[in-house]
């Protein structure tokens, strides 16, 4: 490394939310460390929950509330449209795709994930696999032009994108893979008032399918299923989840398992490299070793991940919540939702509900929140201590 190749005390490698948090974090306990954050988005770091959620459904949230400030408020030095391909660690440094040497002392991992895809006309911008903020950029433009969007997938995006573009009054269709939408994660019951939402909203759905590749045909894009049917559209969204970007981490053979391994402390398996957010699998103390892909443990794990790469010894001890909100309707939850277990559904009313998920031998895994404010704590206890907490949590929300 030459004397002209540029330093830092801590450099990051991504510029989402978790180096947003991360430079706030280094900020609490180093006042003149020289941050930099390479990032290869396009744009600085931002709220990325805005993007399927306030900026469709609330007219007072506007562009200009989702920057986090991150150059003014903590100095960091950013760079957008870098894209870095190699770490060298043993020489504290990493290369980006313009050539360039960028030095470091302590070096933080918060590469995010990629959206997964499927076959699709290459360069077709009517094609939109939802992730950044220049993907909502792109839909935004599409609702605009009229005609129906088809959206692929029943998780989070799926489902938030779909009710964000009939609320603002796009034709939208909604290909998902299970017979009720949400019965991969909700007991029968709450999973029909889930799909009872999107009926309501106008959303045509078409459950029990899979989306297997998209075609062009003139101005019409056709949606193929895996029964060989095929729905048309002007647009399609794809919203199937995403996976780790671990390929720098697993090039510099760090230990990656599902994601970069990193310890108490969010230390990887070289002392001078930490890694954050979505990439991150960390021992949980409610949980146990665990990857969470939410915004909740993006902020959270970056803040803690700031300190840790500043000299702060204590250990990274939250569990993270995750949300989701359509059609005014929001659901919270704490572990491990699906399905498949055995959950108690606790209804309280026509609008809320908690729900228990078990494992084999009985005890709670995780705990789903619908419509129930201000109990993510007691939702955290269950896991802790079920027979304590799960009187408690019923007493408090009833």
């Amino acid at each position: 490394m030459s004397e002209d190749t540029p330093t830092y005390d801590y450099l990051i490698v991504g510029g989402g939310m978790v180096a947003d948090a991360a430079a706030r974090g280094i900020r609490e306990r180093d006042e003149t460390g020289r941050i930099g954050i390479l990032s290869a988005d396009g744009d600085e770091p931002y709220t990325r929950p805005a993007l399927t959620k306030k900026l469709w459904t609330d007219p007072d949230f506007t562009w200009e509330q989702v920057p986090l400030n991150t150059v003014a408020d903590t100095g960091a030095d950013l760079r957008l449209n870098t894209l870095v391909t190699r770490i060298d660690r043993f020489g504290r440094a990493v290369e980006t795709a313009d050539g360039e040497t960028v030095g470091y002392r302590r070096l933080l991992l918060a590469t995010g994930s990629r959206p997964r895809t499927i076959p699709a006309p290459e360069g077709d911008d009517r094609v939109v696999a939802f992730r950044s903020a220049h993907d909502y950029r792109r839909l935004r433009d599409l609702a605009t032009r009229g005609g129906r969007i088809i959206v692929v997938g029943g998780g989070y995006i799926g489902t938030e994108i779909a009710a964000a573009l009939v609320q603002n009054g796009v034709e939208t269709e909604l290909v998902f893979p299970d017979e009720t939408l949400g019965a991969s994660q909700f007991p029968p019951a709450l999973a029909e008032r889930h799909q009872a939402l999107f009926v309501d909203g106008g959303v045509r759905l078409v459950p029990g399918r899979r989306v297997e590749e998209i075609r062009a045909e003139g101005n019409i894009l056709h949606a193929v299923l895996d029964d060989g049917g095929v729905r048309a559209g002007d647009a399609v969204v794809i919203g199937l989840g995403a996976d780790p970007v671990v390929d720098l981490a697993a090039e510099a053979e760090l230990a990656v398992d599902d994601g970069v391994l990193v310890d108490e402390h969010l230390t990887t398996s070289d002392d001078s490299i930490w890694a954050a957010g979505d990439i991150a699998v960390y021992p949980d103390p409610i949980l146990g070793r665990s990857r969470v892909e939410h915004v909740d443990n993006a902020t959270e794990m970056g803040e803690a991940a700031g300190r840790a790469m500043a000299g702060e010894e204590a250990p990274y001890r939250h569990t993270p919540y995750f949300y989701s909100q359509v059609f005014g309707t929001r659901w919270e939850a704490v572990g491990t939702i699906d399905a498949s277990c055995d959950p108690l559904t606790v209804d309280l009313d026509d609008e809320r509900a908690v729900v228990y998920y078990r494992d084999e031998t009985g005890a709670p895994i995780g705990v789903l929140l619908w419509n129930v404010s201000d109990a993510r704590d007691l939702a955290r206890a269950v896991l802790v201590d079920r027979e304590r907490s799960e009187p408690a949590l019923r007493a408090r929300i009833r």
